[in-house]
């Protein structure tokens, strides 16, 4: 049985998204393979898929977002929820947040994390645990593409709001998905992000940042 970080390097590469080229992360060129290799120390380790290997359109759209408006976090306390690749979080890390926690349930995606973090020359650091749940000191939350799956973008909703009224500036990234709470956010940017067909059926998916309100 590979270690996570060994088998991260075999079974992808070094490539940056489309919409933010500044970031290098470790991805599966194709979906199929990777979600084959996986399927034996899944099934041992009880993790789920490895949506880590793929930088998703909410994801994307969030990091160009700090990129381009680095006065959003500059000089804060951030954390990135469900962090996947740690896009986002890295993103963050460039864009001048002295401090970046990316939050994760997946030992695949932790060292998957840790590697891209190396890979761009920023420091994020990790928290192995479910954090909705926390009440951590953070200033900024982001949430790249969280509402795929209506109970988990049930309870996220819920802690965001609350988080967000108590003074959190959260920043969420979403392509659309079937599960976005229908108030209580603000859009603030809109990009058209590259994908694959293999991952949204299409080549280009519309995406928004919204900012949460509270609701």
């Amino acid at each position: 049985m590979r270690a996570p970080a060994d088998f991260i390097r075999a079974e992808t590469a070094l490539a940056s998204p489309l919409l933010v080229p500044e970031i290098k992360l470790h991805l599966a060129s194709e979906m199929l393979p990777i979600w084959q290799a996986t399927e034996a120390d899944l099934a041992k380790r009880d993790l789920p898929p490895p949506y880590w290997a793929f930088a998703w359109p909410g994801g994307q759209a969030l990091a160009r977002h700090l990129l381009d408006h680095r006065d959003l976090i500059a000089g804060r306390r951030v954390l990135d929820f469900a962090s996947g690749s740690g896009i986002t979080a890295i993103a963050a890390a460039m864009a001048g947040a002295p401090t970046v926690f990316a939050a994760e349930i997946d030992r695949f995606a932790l060292a998957a994390i840790a590697l891209n973090a190396e890979a761009n020359g920023v420091r994020v650091d990790l928290i192995a645990e479910d954090v909705l749940d926390a009440t951590g000191e953070w200033e900024v939350i982001l949430a790249g593409d969280v509402c795929y799956e209506r109970p988990m973008a049930e309870r996220v909703a819920q802690w965001l709001a609350q988080r967000a009224r108590a003074g959190t500036l959260v920043l969420l990234g979403d392509p659309g998905r079937s599960y976005l709470p229908g108030s209580g956010l603000v859009e603030i940017a809109r990009y058209d992000v590259p994908t694959s067909v293999d991952l949204e059926d299409r080549t280009l998916r519309e995406t928004t940042v919204w900012r949460w309100e509270g609701g």
